[in-house]
């Protein structure tokens, strides 16, 4: 074999080994971002159906539901849409209807959102801006709904 040959080997290797180390990161990198969606994303169907992502809006007052063996069930609203959520664990003491929350999981078959993690806002000032975010797009929704009636 020439020495040519030889470096164009080592050089296709290399590019092989490459190729499948940024695909090894990036297939990673994929499997761990969560992308947060409102409930009216969630109603349109542009959360995914088999990834982990994050739900934002407020806890529906009335919605809070305590069942067996610490799960507990409330409903996730930016104004406009309404999404069932299901977390088994302890909530976080400032977690209370009518407050700003962000839930971490996956939208199960039936529809209803199934929370690996819940975060509460954590004073009476601050909400993080993707749920401001969604809230006011929410409620402009709404209201251009009910100025068409």
């Amino acid at each position: 074999m020439k020495a040519r040959h030889k470096r164009l080997g080592f050089l296709l290797a290399g590019l092989v080994g490459l190729g499948v180390a940024t695909w090894l990161v990036l297939n990673a990198l994929d499997s761990n971002l969560s992308y947060f969606f409102s409930p009216t994303e969630v109603a349109q169907n542009k959360a995914p159906a088999d990834h982990v992502f994050r739900l934002g809006g407020l806890v529906e007052s009335g919605s809070l539901q305590r069942g067996r063996e610490m799960t507990v069930r409330f409903v996730v609203t930016d104004n406009a849409n309404k999404v069932k959520v299901e977390y088994t664990g302890i909530l976080p003491d400032l977690f209370q209807e009518g407050q700003g929350v962000i839930a971490q999981g996956r939208l199960g078959p039936d529809g209803v959102f199934v929370a690996d993690e819940v975060l509460a806002k954590h004073d009476e000032n601050y909400m993080p801006p993707e749920v401001a975010d969604a809230l006011k797009k929410g409620h402009e929704e709404g209201v251009a709904g009910m100025q068409k009636l």
